[in-house]
């Protein structure tokens, strides 16, 4: 089965669900209440410079201020002189063109670069520069020193700026190349008129929809279709293709079908599971997957895979396995910063050699700059993938109210105990008639049952009554002692 790219909309959100070989490998998530800002242009002001930490907070019009590190600061970087300190380049109430180059993710605020960049279907243009460079993932450098070369003699000699060229130009054509740099050259000639007219804090350019993203970072040779459940997203990206992106226009397809487009190919069910701590490996092992605020820890497991030869020979049969769940999981779940991979110990310098192989292959399909490390000394494989967004979780869900995002809560009788422990306190202090305890149902079923005795003991000692009181709206770990 071919490539596919299945687009689900609704009024309140836009879903992709990227197929190969039927199987689900990315899926990204656009809410119309909160739509990403990576790649939007703004005038800003700047509000606040902090000379220790190098860094100043934006205003671009949003609640929460946006970072700007002096790394980011292009003119400061890149005039051939050692680099100002922040407080020598920026002051308090200035203004300037900024771009998002990571999302607020978490408790951080937007981060922010003066170097703007437009990205086309197969150009990135980058006005403030002059030179060409050329995607990464295109590894060949004949092929590099041939696109440079391909993209040199469309430009207009008195054309200004530089570009960087995407893996997608592999296979263009000279007019491909002219109408992208016509496209970019009217964004940008756009966005400086704009720039003019507008007093910070100011959006300026606004990165593209999902569904049109879709068309200008997704849509390849290797893919087959396009299937949108919306008639109206159908036709605006069928209108889009048809002014930039000609090749992509008999691969969109409008999905009429009764069932919905997501439950057919089965993509909910693979959603609930992209949410779920644990992985199961066809072989009978299995991955535990742990997002933590400072970085994603990836434990294999063996499981019940028995293998079929000898210990080792088990446990690199895993291994490899694990390799290649991992590589899309953290695509799917858009897993980012620093990960860390437990692959089950090896001895066999071999086996280590060829799941690291396998892994880096398995990664190489990833859109996003990813690093990966060997094997360190604990054996374990460090890397990172660059987080420009939130991952998959931290959309759909939030930290559970009950345990705060623990992924634990207290045992009964650890409330039991912290309650017995409050009445001495307050029998301490106050001198009531009564104390009344509210507290979750199983609190109080072991308040009557195994921890009566205790009760009564304490009931004793502080020479007065206690009641019990279910609160069928409280968590385990609530409660309240109540002075009567």
């Amino acid at each position: 089965m071919s490539d596919e790219i299945l687009i689900n909309v609704t009024p309140q959100e836009t879903r992709v669900a990227v197929m190969q070989h039927g199987v689900v490998q990315e899926i990204h998530i656009e809410r119309g209440s909160h739509r990403g800002m990576v790649s939007n242009v703004y005038v800003g002001r700047v509000k606040r410079v902090l000379p220790g930490m190098q860094s100043a907070f934006i205003d671009i019009g949003w609640d929460r201020s946006a970072f700007l590190h002096v790394a980011d600061i292009w003119e400061n970087s890149n005039n051939g002189e050692p680099a100002k300190p922040i407080e020598k380049v920026l002051f308090e109430g200035q203004t300037l063109l900024v771009q998002v180059i990571k999302d607020p993710i978490g408790t951080k605020g937007a981060r922010l670069s003066t170097q703007i960049s437009i990205a086309g279907r197969l150009l990135v243009y980058l006005p403030q520069e002059s030179h060409i460079g050329v995607s990464q993932r295109i590894e060949s450098e004949e092929e590099r020193e041939l696109l440079r070369n391909k993209l040199q003699q469309v430009l207009p000699p008195e054309h200004s700026g530089g570009y960087i060229i995407r893996t997608l130009a592999e296979t263009a054509s000279d007019k491909d190349f002219s109408n992208d740099i016509a496209y970019l050259d009217k964004l940008w000639d756009k966005l400086q008129q704009q720039a003019k007219n507008q007093t910070a804090p100011a959006l300026l350019y606004q990165e593209l929809d999902i569904s049109l993203r879709v068309l200008r970072d997704f849509v390849c040779d290797e893919t087959a279709r396009v299937l949108i459940d919306s008639r109206e997203t159908y036709e605006r990206m069928m209108a889009f293709s048809g002014d930039y992106i000609a090749t992509a226009v008999p691969k969109l397809s409008h999905y009429i079908g009764q069932r919905p487009l997501f439950d057919l190919y089965g993509v909910e069910d693979e959603i609930e599971r992209a949410l779920s701590r644990r992985v199961d490996l066809k072989s009978g092992g299995y991955l535990i997957i742990d997002q933590t605020e400072a970085l994603t820890t990836v434990d294999v497991n063996t499981g019940g895979f028995v293998g079929g030869r000898n210990f080792d020979d088990t446990i690199f049969k895993t291994n490899l396995e694990a390799a290649q769940v991992i590589a899309r999981q953290l695509r799917l779940r858009n897993l980012g910063g620093i990960i860390i991979c437990d692959f089950i110990d090896m001895d066999n310098a071999e086996h280590r050699d060829a799941v690291l192989e396998e892994f880096k292959k398995m990664l190489a399909r990833d859109h996003t700059r990813i690093t990966v490390n060997g094997f360190s000394a604990l054996g374990l494989v460090e890397m990172t993938r660059k987080r420009t967004r939130e991952s998959l979780a931290h959309v759909l869900c939030e930290p559970c109210p009950t345990c705060q995002g623990r992924g634990e809560i207290k045992t009964a009788q650890t409330i039991c105990f912290e309650v017995l422990r409050e009445i001495v306190r307050e029998a301490r202090q106050f001198n009531n008639r009564e104390f009344r305890i509210l507290a979750s149902q199983p609190v109080i079923d072991l308040f009557l049952d195994e921890e009566s005795q205790s009760l009564a003991q304490l009931s004793d000692f502080i020479g007065k009554n206690v009641s019990l009181q279910v609160e069928t709206t409280y968590s385990q770990e609530q409660y309240d002692v109540i002075l009567t």
